[in-house]
């Protein structure tokens, strides 16, 4: 991505995320709201879909030709190439219906199979992170208005103590599989999140280690890998222990581990 292309998707992958964001808050404060369950089993909201066609009409606009994938329309791609956009409009839907705030709006720029910019912005949790034009992750303090960011900081990962790390799990999809795996290692403290918001924590320096043990897709994982990577993380394929790539058939993603450099991982 050239230095022009990365400051011109920097600002219209934040200022869509933002208006996604408020279009999801206005179903979220909402007394009730519809759910319903697609053929995965998995909820869908009005908020997924409206956020679906904000960031879906603003890309397109933006960045005409180039390849968009999404979690609403991904029945409709045949991905083959390597580089395109990949959204997930409302990452945690599971969060959102009950109402636990750990929800994320996810844009994020794949190139060469590994994503190079993104965002993630927690309307609920007044949170937002992303890739900045010079490839490194910052953090940007509200009010977030659309067209003038506010005071960033950029972001620096924690030096993990592999006697006592802190690890980030997921809320809603935790299992037998993942405690076990965590309980292999020195750990300090375990703590759950839900959506993207995993991968920034790490970001962050407020977790030293995300490993996922259940499926994925890769509109749940491109943003958060995004700002993870510009702050110096990294994302391996579990088994392989391989950088995650993207462009996969069907999108898939396999188990994966999420930490910063200096966690001492533990074969199988």
């Amino acid at each position: 991505m050239s230095e022009f292309r990365r400051t011109d998707a920097v600002e219209t992958f934040r200022r869509l995320a933002l208006e996604a964001g408020r279009a999801i808050m206005a179903v979220y404060d909402r007394p009730d709201f519809s759910v319903e369950v697609k053929p995965d089993e998995s909820p869908v909201t009005e908020a997924d879909l409206a956020a679906d066609a904000i960031i879906s009409k603003g890309l397109r606009t933006a960045f005409p030709g180039m390849t968009l994938v999404t979690e609403e329309q991904a029945a409709s791609h045949d991905q083959k190439a390597d580089t395109f956009l990949i959204v997930d409009p409302l990452d945690g839907t599971k969060e959102f219906v009950r109402r636990r705030g750990d929800f994320t709006v996810n844009i994020a720029y794949v190139e060469a199979g590994r994503p190079v910019a993104g965002v993630v912005y927690a309307p609920a949790k007044g949170r937002l992170f992303y890739t900045d034009a010079s490839g490194a992750t910052v953090e940007e303090e509200g009010p977030f208005d659309d067209d003038r960011p506010g005071p960033t900081r950029r972001l620096a990962l924690r030096t993990p103590d592999n006697d006592a790390l802190l690890i980030v799990a997921s809320k809603s999809h935790r299992d037998a599989a993942t405690d076990a795996y965590i309980s292999r290692y020195s750990v300090k403290d375990a703590v759950s999140a839900g959506s993207s918001l995993k991968f920034c924590l790490v970001a962050a320096g407020e977790a030293d280690f995300y490993p996922r043990l259940g499926p994925t897709m890769e509109w749940d994982t491109a943003a958060g890998h995004a700002v993870l990577a510009g702050a110096g993380g990294i994302v391996l394929d579990k088994d392989t222990l391989e950088p995650l790539d993207y462009g996969k058939p069907g999108f898939r993603n396999p188990h994966f581990l999420a930490l910063a450099p200096g966690v001492e991982l533990i074969r199988d």
